[in-house]
């Protein structure tokens, strides 16, 4: 008898094994996908492994059936899985949900399209002229015909059979059903459903590659000697000093060598110039996958990908790494910095730049790390000798590093040369390059109108019911939204504690920068970059395409402009508020302050002239804006390894931040004692906490923390197994069933 190990996509602590029916004995193969019974529910598990052994002491079931003739995840995909869930302490289970789209997990419905075709039985021009005639006093189906017959011609002049081809019935919707139908009755017709794909072609349309200036082609020189020394290399390079094209060169060797190549973005808005210039290269050659395609759409390119003659260049956020590649080569990791490569919930909560890196061992491949801001972390293996590096130190050919102005808002307000938002140099350099009609990014990192709004007379603020935060105000929709659970209602205009009628918006969003700077330039056209713009699949394409064309004078964003954009028309950035940034509570602060400032500030002249950033500011002095100025990362790496040795933090330690989480203040509190009092003998130093975040309470749940830290010496898996029985022990106390506790593993 033999048994298969199977992973189901549930939070259980281990596979589930079944007993494998004789008739299906040489059809489970560890990758498949298989139907299974867990208590009342039918669920598709994935086969681990196969083996003759059986646990001793459980009733074992049999599997009910096999979903797949072949295997569907390959062994690196298993390999993958199985680090993941055992380094980012959470199941297996969990980390198969992130990993397969939901329509490979559950019954997936392909997409289904009608046609229109010429009847079978029309099948010389003599007969086509017969059905025409029959229609004559049918005005309505002649006219459907003859726009078929339209349609045929401009396509059988590209060799295609008028005899044989299928139109999309939707480019003649404009015709009522009742012609179609009576079309098809009198035989002139057929209208038949078949699949079609979700996905948007793209056309082959090869172009020559990006030609290297002597500096790009010293630097893809230096990389190859890199990598064979080592099998991670950052390329640092300033802001536009052309690492995109020294990338396009090293995926087109790949492809001269019949590799993939994984091209990791940390977000969606990076993908749209991207995917434009790399379709114009390679065409066909190129897939896309992120979280913003349907479930539908990640499952055709899932499937896609493992069949013969699959596009061999995957552009994707941090879940394409889940993808079943065939024969990847290189994996490009851009912007390696960036935050958005780490999941912050729900489990795992993984950081695919790191997650790549072990992928990349295992295939025994290379990765490139590119950025003009690297991690700490990163730069730190670097100087430790772990990861190679290439430096590039001027911008693509020769083109000057913009020039950074910081105005000091307190002295400009001192001397009434702040109006609003806005101060008066920053407005006139506004002026100055409309004038001159080039572009403008103002970035500020919030989105909505107000980050709150507060009664003048009695000091309330409104706050979410469910969380510890306030409200902000969305004037487009005069909603007050909770920016963690959704939560929204309207803004009356009246106090409900005192009934005052005083009731005043506080601070600014990149929605009142709209407002205001419209108010100076009432001319210019504007467009809005954030999470409230960018709701839907192409919202980011249309308003990056619109600014690109020519069509909106300013973009206002949040941290979504700052992330490798190439607008060859942008050469003034403003940088309205500083201080939100470098005043965050967190020992990250300072490095993210130092990457959004400087990555920020590299849209400005890119391809002509000096570009101009302002950042207003009020600590002109402090020490990161100082190292912005100075585009002196080195010294600002430096900075940061003192601060970091100090408190022992990363990269000197590695932290693993505990959530207890309760809607229940009370048995929260208990929880945690009891966690501190078994853990903290056997921690000892490596136990920080409880402390209560800033925001302690989100969705109705009350939230207290613990810091795990340990030193690169300790086993950190001892740790880990540790901590998750002490879990398991918490969540099994009568009443506490209820008692969310959650690790993350090197949190960001």
């Amino acid at each position: 008898m033999e048994y298969a190990h199977v992973i189901l996509p549930l939070a259980v602590p281990h596979t589930l094994t079944y007993s494998i029916p004789e008739h299906l004995s040489d059809k489970v193969l560890s990758g498949m996908r298989v139907f299974v019974e867990l208590g009342r529910k039918r669920y598709k598990a994935v086969v681990q492994s196969v083996s003759e052994r059986a646990p001793a002491g459980f009733e074992i079931k049999p599997l009910l059936g096999v979903v797949d003739e072949e295997p569907m995840i390959n062994s690196a995909q298993l390999m993958l899985w199985k680090w993941m869930a055992n380094y980012y302490m959470c199941t297996i289970g969990e980390v198969m949900t992130a990993a397969l789209p939901n329509g490979l997990r559950n019954e997936y419905k392909p997409r289904l399209e009608t046609f229109v075709r010429l009847h079978p039985t029309i099948d010389t021009e003599e007969k086509l002229q017969e059905a025409l005639q029959r229609l004559t006093r049918a005005k309505k189906q002649e006219a459907l015909l003859i726009d078929i017959l339209d349609i045929i011609t401009v396509a059988s002049a590209e060799n295609h059979s008028w005899l044989t081809m299928e139109i999309p019935k939707r480019l003649l919707n404009h015709h009522s059903p009742a012609a179609f139908g009576a079309c098809a009755d009198k035989q002139i017709i057929e209208l038949i459903r078949q699949e079609v794909s979700r996905l948007n072609p793209s056309v082959f349309t090869y172009k020559q590659m990006p030609s290297l200036s002597l500096v790009q082609k010293k630097a893809r020189y230096a990389l190859k000697e890199e990598f064979k020394r080592r099998n991670v290399v950052l390329l640092h390079g300033v802001t536009a000093s052309g690492k995109t094209e020294i990338y396009i060169h090293l995926i087109a060797e790949q492809l001269r060598r019949d590799r993939q190549v994984l091209y990791l973005v940390p977000e969606i808005a990076l993908t749209t110039q991207l995917i434009d210039r790399l379709e114009q290269i390679f065409g066909n050659n190129v897939a896309v996958y992120h979280s913003r395609y349907s479930d539908e759409e990640r499952v055709e390119i899932y499937n896609n990908l493992r069949m013969p003659g699959a596009p061999s260049i995957i552009v994707g956020a941090r879940s394409a790494l889940f993808l079943p590649f065939r024969k990847l080569g290189l994996i490009i990791v851009d912007e390696e910095h960036d935050a958005g490569y780490k999941q912050s919930s729900p489990a795992p909560r993984y950081n695919a730049r790191d997650a790549a890196i072990v992928l990349a061992a295992h295939l025994s491949i290379k990765v490139l790390l590119g950025t003009a801001t690297p991690a700490i972390e990163t730069y730190y293996n670097v100087q430790a000798g772990k990861y190679g590096i290439v430096q590039l130190e001027q911008r693509y050919y020769d083109v000057k590093l913009p020039r950074i102005e910081v105005l000091d808002t307190i002295r400009l307000r001192k001397k009434k040369q702040m109006h609003g938002l806005f101060s008066q140099p920053l407005i006139t350099a506004i002026g100055e390059a409309l004038a001159k009609e080039e572009q403008v990014i103002l970035f500020q990192n919030r989105r909505g109108f107000s980050p709150f709004v507060q009664c003048a007379v009695c000091g309330y603020i409104p706050q979410c019911r469910q969380c510890s935060v306030s409200l902000t105000y969305h004037k487009h929709s005069n909603l007050l939204m909770c920016h963690y659970c959704g939560h929204t209602e309207p803004l009356t205009g009246v106090c409900p504690s005192c009934s005052s009628a005083n009731v005043q918006t506080k601070g600014f969003g990149t929605e009142k920068i709209e407002e205001e700077i419209q108010l100076h330039f009432p001319a210019a056209r504007l467009a809005r970059l954030d999470l409230d713009t960018t709701r839907t699949k192409n919202s980011y394409k249309r308003i990056l395409s619109d600014f690109e064309a020519g069509k909106k004078d300013i973009l206002i964003g949040t941290q979504m402009v700052t992330k490798g954009l190439d607008f060859s028309k942008v050469n003034l950035v403003g940088i309205l508020n500083a201080d939100n940034l470098l005043n965050f509570p967190d020992f990250r602060s300072h490095e993210r302050s130092f990457q959004l400032l400087t990555q920020v500030s590299g849209r400005a002249g890119r391809k002509s002239g000096e570009g101009l950033v302002m950042i207003q500011t009020a600590q002109p002095g402090n020490p990161v804006i100082q190292s912005v100025c100075g585009y002196d990362y080195p010294s600002f790496f430096e900075q940061q390894l003192i601060e970091r040795k100090e408190f022992a933090f990363p990269p000197y330690a590695r932290l693993i931040a505990v959530y207890f989480k309760h809607s229940n203040a009370g048995l929260l509190k208990q929880a945690v004692d009891v966690f501190k009092t078994e853990a903290g003998p056997v921690l000892c130093e490596r136990l920080f906490g409880p402390f209560v975040p800033a925001v302690y309470r989100v969705q109705s749940k009350y939230i207290t923390a613990f810091w795990v830290r340990t030193n690169r010496h300790d086993n950190l898996p001892d740790v880990k197994t540790f901590l998750l029985d002490a879990f398991v022990r918490l969540r099994a106390r009568p009443g506490w069933s209820g008692l969310d506790i959650v690790a993350d593993v090197d949190p960001q």
